[in-house]
């Protein structure tokens, strides 16, 4: 499947957020969304879920246009995963990560909905929580909890908006590796807004940073996140170093020190 986003411009009563977006994401691969707080990341992913309607612009799942498509249909094209989440924090963790089934549920829950779920917690390594309310856990726990869901709703495109701020570092990259494996596995596609630049250098196929409203540069992460990028859009100074395990970015100082 692919998303295709052109000329769109979103933005809140008159505050434009995002200006002219346009590019493709494609089932077999990960496209990471790079920039700085406030940029419009959160905004551009809650257009593509059909959350907010565009001020202008198109965006289509192998060209039909979002708004010709049914609510039941979307659903088990795109899972979304937001920020923070509140709902279902009474449920059971079970119950929580079953309710990513309901695209699929005429009346009542499946052998194979179960199945499903119980195998989605187990990638996210929750299942061991199955029985427990998720008011009762930790947020990092909680967040893994909403990713489960987000695995047994079986989309052709996972959408996510900084899944591993919440988590500790192992769980961000045990994270990051398990939906990497994932999307290339069953040929989903994942379009997934992150802070941490060392998760999308090694672990995406496609960058797409935003600077002031509009595309800065998309490409592979490689040809997009240079230490001249990163120092135009996030005003820090930084060296990229190749090692026997990959790529890291060494942030050094901000630049212009005096701005905000």
């Amino acid at each position: 499947m692919k998303i295709e986003v052109k000329n769109l411009v979103q933005g809140y009563g008159d505050n434009i957020v995002l200006d002219d977006i346009t590019f493709s994401a494609e089932s077999g691969e990960v496209l990471a969304l790079l920039g700085p707080n406030g940029s419009g990341k959160s905004t551009l992913i809650k257009a593509i879920c059909g959350i907010a309607d565009p001020k202008s612009g198109s965006i289509s799942f192998d060209g039909t246009p979002i708004e010709e498509i049914d609510v039941t249909d979307l659903a088990k094209i795109v899972s979304y995963v937001p920020q923070s989440t509140t709902s279902g924090v009474f449920t059971t963790v079970m119950d929580t990560v079953l309710l990513g089934r309901r695209p699929y549920v005429s009346w009542s829950y499946r052998d194979k909905d179960i199945d499903i779920a119980i195998e989605s917690m187990e990638r996210m390594r929750v299942d061991k929580y199955s029985d427990q309310n998720v008011s009762d856990l930790s947020g990092g726990q909680r967040q893994r909890v909403f990713l489960a869901r987000s695995l047994a709703q079986c989309p052709s495109f996972f959408i996510f908006d900084e899944p591993t701020s919440a988590l500790d570092l192992k769980h961000q990259m045990n994270t990051m590796i398990t939906m990497n494996d994932l999307v290339h596995n069953v040929n989903a596609g994942m379009i997934i807004a992150l802070h941490d630049i060392n998760l999308a250098l090694n672990y995406s196929d496609k960058v797409l940073m935003i600077k002031n409203k509009r595309i800065h540069s998309f490409g592979t992460p490689e040809d997009v996140i240079t230490e001249e990028s990163i120092k135009e859009v996030y005003g820090v100074e930084s060296q990229i170093v190749q090692t026997d395990k990959g790529r890291f970015i060494l942030p050094m100082r901000p630049f212009n020190e005096g701005d905000d």
